[in-house]
């Protein structure tokens, strides 16, 4: 454990000095006009790599108006009597909608208009959407699995005894959200919930690995859905010959 917190700080220190001497350069060489250096180490400044994402959501969220994160046209300002500002449901909308080629979206309960409709937009922009989640709770009422359907999205659920309880979303394969909070607006507005976001190419890579197991394991060429008794009539059925009309 101590390696780690070890390696971790050194990591920290590591970057905080290269970021100390690239300003120290900077206004060293600035001091001269007539060096052309100055420019160049400015530049390969501005280029460094930006920190990865570590972010903390806590719920229940302040109700905010969302509706300039989700409206496709934002020229008008939104009337409603909403306060705005700063929300975790806003700064989870936001994270959502960053996604520009795939979401990968792992959830028991799904019944949040705005996270409906944020899916529903990165969908339409050309997002490659894939949903997995729990066949009892896609069918109860206010339900949002239904209209992702709808719209074309790949909706797969389980069939077994179990739930599928796995709260989590991978966005363009390396950012990953999750945590304890069900998508649903009970969850959002009045329970104790917590969201980690995190940019962290190892845990991603396995949260991948289970979202692709889980989603072959749900592929609909396995559900048996019918009693043996059923499948056995239907395998005769296949095998009378249709007569021709």
């Amino acid at each position: 454990m101590w390696h780690g917190k070890a390696r971790a700080l050194l990591a920290v220190g590591f970057g905080m000095a290269l970021e100390a001497l690239a300003c120290w350069l900077i206004g060293r060489l600035g001091r001269s006009s007539s060096s052309p250096s100055w420019w160049w180490w400015w530049w390969l400044w501005r280029r460094r790599p930006p920190s990865p994402v570590r972010e903390v959501l806590f719920f229940p969220s302040r109700v905010t108006c969302v509706e300039s994160l989700l409206a496709e046209e934002t020229a008008t300002p939104c009337a409603c009597l909403l306060p705005h500002g700063e929300s975790a449901l806003g700064r989870l909308l936001t994270r959502l909608l960053s996604a520009r080629r795939s979401l990968d979206l792992c959830v028991f309960a799904f019944s949040s208009p705005q996270l409906g409709r944020a899916v529903g937009l990165l969908h339409q922009r050309g997002v490659h959407v894939r949903v997995v989640t729990d066949t009892d709770y896609m069918a109860l009422k206010g339900s949002r699995i239904g209209e992702l359907r709808r719209a074309g999205i790949q909706v797969r659920h389980d069939q077994d005894s179990g739930y599928m309880h796995h709260k989590f979303a991978i966005i363009d394969k390396k950012l990953l959200i999750t945590g304890s909070l069900n998508w649903t607006t009970q969850a959002i507005q009045n329970n104790r919930e917590n969201l980690l976001v995190v940019e962290d190419r190892d845990c991603v890579n396995l949260f991948l690995a289970e979202f692709e197991r889980i989603w072959e394991d749900y592929n609909p060429a396995h559900y048996t859905f019918f009693p043996k008794e059923e499948q056995q009539v239907q395998k005769k059925d296949k095998t009378i010959p249709q007569t021709k009309l």
